[in-house]
Order: C-alpha cells, then structure tokens, then sequence
C-alpha cells in the first residue's frame, strides 16, 4: 500500500479515504489523543489570515481546518479543496459546512487562478501526494505575493528511547483502532496510514523543499514526542 507509486498510488488514496470518510473525524480524535484539534488552531495561527482574507484549506477532508479558520477568522473566504468527494459530502453536512466553498481539487493540478489566496493550508497533504514539489509549486502559484503556505502532516519517529513505544502504537495500535472503529472496509487504511508516516520526510527534509520550491522564512515546530510537525513559509513579496 505504502509502497504504491504514480497514478496507481494516487487512485488507492483516493478511494481510501472515500471508504473512511464518516469515521474519519473519530479515528483522529483517538489516533491523537485528541491533540488533533490544538494542531488545527495553530496551523490557522500561522497562516496569519488577514481582516476578509481568503483561504485555501487543500486536501480539506471533512473541513477540520476550514472550520477552525471560520473560527478565528469569521469574516474570511474559506475554500474547501480535495479529490475525496466522500470526504467533502460528510462535512458539508457538519456544522458551519454551509460556509465553506467546497471544491473537486487535484493538489498536483490546481483549478484556481494564480495568486487567488492569502494562505494555502494543508492537513495530512503532503505525505499522500505522488510529487511533493508539483504540489508545492502550485500552493505557490495560487498564493498572493507575501501569502503564506502551512502544512500539517506526520513525521518519521525520531531516534530516541521512546522511538520503539511509538513505532509499536503505529503497527499495531492505530490498525487495531481502524478496525474496531472503521470495521474491514477501513483495516487497510490504517494500516497504510502509519506505513506512509514511517517512509515520509522528515521535519527537516520537508523545509529544505519548501526553499527550494521558491518559498521564504521557512520554518516549522513539532509536536507529540516528534511525529507530527508544522511547517510554515511565505511566497516571495512581489
């Protein structure tokens, strides 16, 4: 599964995440401890979303990030973009679902005009793309010059002693959770989840593409014991 590559890798997401779309919000809720939510309200802190800004909220799932930017900034433009329809039709009907612009978006082919946006975020993007700097190269056509990018997504255990109790949680407990929770349909999707968070870059590897994709005061913070972190840079001013 983790180990899918091109458009094959890109259909067996796609689908995967249509198949777990109404006990997606429940499965991160337990995943993390609940620590999930706290990540949301600071990537929407980083994205430093002026008075009637616009925001992209890309690979939105069920709108967790969309919603906590309506919260802190209510009188933003938020749209909603993912190829996960499932996953969309689930949040429209959740509260404050009428007040995001939901959208079919490709992350490698973006359907909006360049410099449409203020701040582009992501939540759990960048591991499941087929090619991190297309989509990076595209969040920063559709920024506004100065915009700002912010990307949620897991890190690779670091190397310390909790590293094997961590490594257990992922191989054994989130699979274990996915099908209590989920039931058969979902068992291969938390499988595949904590795999893709094993082979994924690190906080460190991941910056260094985001300089090279163009972006500026590149920088990130980490969260739960090292596997979760939060990236941050601007789109050079004009």
């Amino acid at each position: 599964m983790a180990h899918l590559t091109g458009k094959e890798r890109a259909d067996y997401v796609q689908n995967m995440f249509d198949r777990i779309a109404r006990r997606y919000n429940l499965m991160n809720r337990l995943m993390t401890f609940g620590q999930d939510m706290s990540w949301r309200r600071f990537v929407i802190k980083q994205a430093h979303l002026p008075q009637n800004g616009a925001l992209l909220d890309l690979a939105t799932g069920t709108g967790d990030i969309a919603f906590e930017a309506l919260q802190q900034a209510p009188n933003a433009t938020v749209i909603g973009g993912d190829f996960s329809l499932g996953m969309m039709r689930v949040g429209m009907h959740l509260k404050h679902g009428d007040q995001v612009g939901w959208t079919g978006a490709d992350a490698l082919n973006l359907p909006y005009r360049d410099a449409s946006f203020d701040a582009v975020v992501s939540g759990y993007l960048v591991r499941n793309v087929i090619d991190i700097t297309r989509t990076l190269e595209e969040q920063k056509r559709v920024l506004k010059p100065g915009g700002r990018i912010v990307i949620l997504d897991t890190s690779p255990p670091p190397n310390n002693l909790l590293k094997p109790f961590i490594l257990m949680h992922l191989k054994y407990g989130i699979p274990i959770m996915g099908r209590i929770i989920g039931g058969k349909e979902a068992a291969d999707a938390y499988t595949y989840l904590p795999e893709s968070t094993q082979k994924f870059k690190t906080p460190d590897e991941l910056a260094a593409l985001m300089r090279d994709a163009g972006f500026v005061n590149v920088a990130y913070k980490t969260f739960m014991f090292g596997t979760m972190a939060v990236h941050w840079g601007e789109k050079p001013p004009a």
